[in-house]
């Protein structure tokens, strides 16, 4: 896998963009099913609630698949890129955000393919056919990051914050949330995503992984029994 020549910024933001159609507006990840049973109803929980995640189950899980893509493919080290994205996808208790993950994942790898043709995608798209790996979200934003020349720090990060606006976008449309508010939220949030990162940087992609927020991981279970939704997951 090659290298984009230099690293770009700009393509780096395009990645970033909520607006960008990868099907992150679909998928809420447990939070309508606590705000539908009325566990968070105000700004200030949807904070709390996302600062979880983020040093609870984003970090030190799904950066760092961010973090494999960058150790494992200098040295070539396929099956253990491989063996990352597919404990991190069955480690994901949540049938809905299991799939959820892994179809944001597909659709950003078709949508960066079709982007960036000539940016070297072997040996993933051939995992990917043969089934090797599954390709989730976390791994394809960590490939195609790499391939940008987007330093890994900026990568890492830059996933928490996709993760992090995602989740706001959910709350502007379940809760009484305004625009400004969001953003003011989004904005007040970037030192908890770098402070994330940090606690999770020198983790070691293949052992140290790990999850604990078992609230959201039921608020994602009970998410297919709701009566009405608005999401998918």
């Amino acid at each position: 896998m090659g290298h984009h020549e230099g690293f770009s910024w700009l393509a780096y933001t395009q990645l970033l963009d909520s607006a960008l159609p990868i099907g992150g507006f679909s998928h809420s990840f447990g939070l309508e099913t606590l705000v539908q049973e009325e566990r968070l109803e105000r700004p200030e929980q949807l904070r709390e609630y996302i600062e979880a995640m983020l040093v609870h189950s984003w970090a030190p899980v799904d950066a760092l698949a961010v973090k494999a893509v960058y150790r494992y493919v200098p040295e070539q080290r396929w099956e253990d890129l491989w063996q990352v994205d597919c404990t991190q996808h069955v480690q994901r208790s949540a049938s809905e955000t299991r799939e959820g993950v892994a179809k944001m994942g597909r659709r950003l790898y078709q949508l960066a393919r079709s982007v960036y043709p000539d940016l070297g995608w072997e040996p993933l798209a051939g995992a990917l056919a043969r089934r090797e790996c599954i390709g989730t979200h976390p791994l394809i934003h960590g490939w195609l990051s790499y391939g940008l020349g987007v330093p890994l720090a900026q990568a890492a990060e830059g996933y928490l914050y996709t993760c992090t606006m995602t989740c706001i976008n959910s709350g502007l449309r379940l809760m009484s949330l305004g625009q400004t508010e969001g953003q003011r939220l989004l904005a007040s949030l970037l030192p908890s995503i770098s402070a994330a990162w940090k606690g999770a940087a020198e983790l070691d992609p293949l052992e140290d992984g790990y999850a604990s927020n078992p609230q959201a991981e039921i608020a994602m279970m009970r998410h297919e029994g709701l009566y009405s939704r608005l999401f998918m997951s």
